[in-house]
């Protein structure tokens, strides 16, 4: 999921596991939540579209990276808050809740990666499946709004922090209505939970002295609202295997991929060895051309486009120096040869060479 929700749910899960018994749990939460995200500059920046796809959701995104995420982030949490208490003459963190916060915020990143259709491989580096949720999207608004106004309501009633949540509430609010793709009763519930925000606010609902509170609601009601989606997913699921079967027999493959701004909505596709279809199209998959197989076999840009596509394509186009294969995951792009999910590779002529 994008890094607004993932800071705003480890800022909730840093509260409502260890707060008052670790420093600046919201924001330590917030921080340590992004961590998957933010140590792949430590692996190596990607110099193109290929280094990309091998990268991106890799070792950091699986259950062995989380692991030694979790074990240095939590010594340095509890080395650098022991450091300040002594300076204050404070009471040094207490282990078990640093650890137990930080381990939750680094897997709430994973799962909440796995709940979408880009998919995560949590075995890396022994395995490289990929494994979907196909049932929350990538960007989800109630993964921004229902996390902010449970952080909302555990503030102090000063007009800093009403600033401090008011401003990104707005802005938040106007990207929603920006988007031409949100259904309409997702801006009407996104409003809703903003009103609702601003009168337990204003009425002192929970207040600092039960923020631990307020977090533990609003995570509750996150699990609930994804927990609706997958099972509302099962039916459409369901729906696309049985269309697969009917239209390619029982070796047919599907998939029902998530919407952004359409949260209980999927888009069907499925698939046979040769074609790719979904609402309102098709394409032929191309796979069997040998330069096809010679740029999937041969080419890093073949292997990085085999390895991370779900609905894999590919076009052969001529050129004075040889053949472009064009290869696509049809979930993201379905003609053209440049944009997300595609990749093109220069052959020669000769398949032979």
């Amino acid at each position: 999921m994008d890094n607004i929700a993932h800071a705003l749910v480890g800022a909730v899960l840093g509260r409502a596991i260890a707060d008052r018994r670790m420093p600046a749990p919201a924001l330590t939460g917030a921080v340590v939540a992004n961590a998957p995200d933010w140590t792949e500059l430590f692996i190596g920046l990607p110099s193109d579209g290929a280094n990309y796809l091998v990268l991106h959701r890799g070792i950091t995104h699986s259950l062995a990276g989380a692991a030694v995420q979790i074990a240095l982030l939590a010594a340095l949490i509890q080395v650098g808050g022991a450091w300040w208490a002594r300076r204050q003459g404070a009471s040094a963190p207490a282990w078990p809740w640093v650890t137990s916060a930080v381990a939750a915020c680094v897997l709430s990143h994973l799962y909440m990666d796995w709940q979408g259709s880009y998919g995560l491989r949590p075995l890396l580096p022994w395995n490289g499946q990929w494994y979907y949720g196909d049932f929350v999207a990538i960007v989800d608004v109630f993964f921004w709004f229902v996390p902010l106004v449970a952080l909302a309501w555990g503030s102090h009633r000063h007009w800093r922090p009403a600033a401090g949540f008011a401003v990104p509430a707005i802005l938040l609010f106007a990207m929603l209505l920006a988007a031409g793709t949100a259904a309409s009763w997702v801006k009407l519930a996104a409003a809703t939970a903003l009103a609702t925000g601003a009168a337990g606010w204003t009425s002192h609902w929970f207040g600092v002295a039960r923020r631990r509170r307020a977090a533990v609601y609003g995570l509750a009601l996150l699990a609930a609202y994804a927990g609706a989606q997958a099972l509302a997913s099962l039916g459409a699921r369901a729906g696309a295997g049985h269309a697969a079967a009917a239209r390619f027999g029982p070796g047919a493959t599907s998939a029902v991929l998530t919407i952004a701004g359409q949260p209980f909505a999927w888009e069907p596709m499925y698939a046979s060895a040769d074609t790719v279809v979904g609402p309102g199209w098709e394409e032929p998959r191309g796979l069997d051309d040998p330069r096809v197989r010679k740029a999937l076999r041969l080419t890093r840009e073949g292997r990085a486009m085999a390895g991370f596509a779900r609905f894999l394509t590919a076009t052969v186009d001529s050129a004075p120096d040889g053949v472009w294969v064009v290869l696509r995951d049809a979930r993201y792009a379905r003609a053209g040869d440049r944009g997300w999910g595609v990749l093109s590779v220069s052959l020669p002529s000769d398949p032979a060479r």
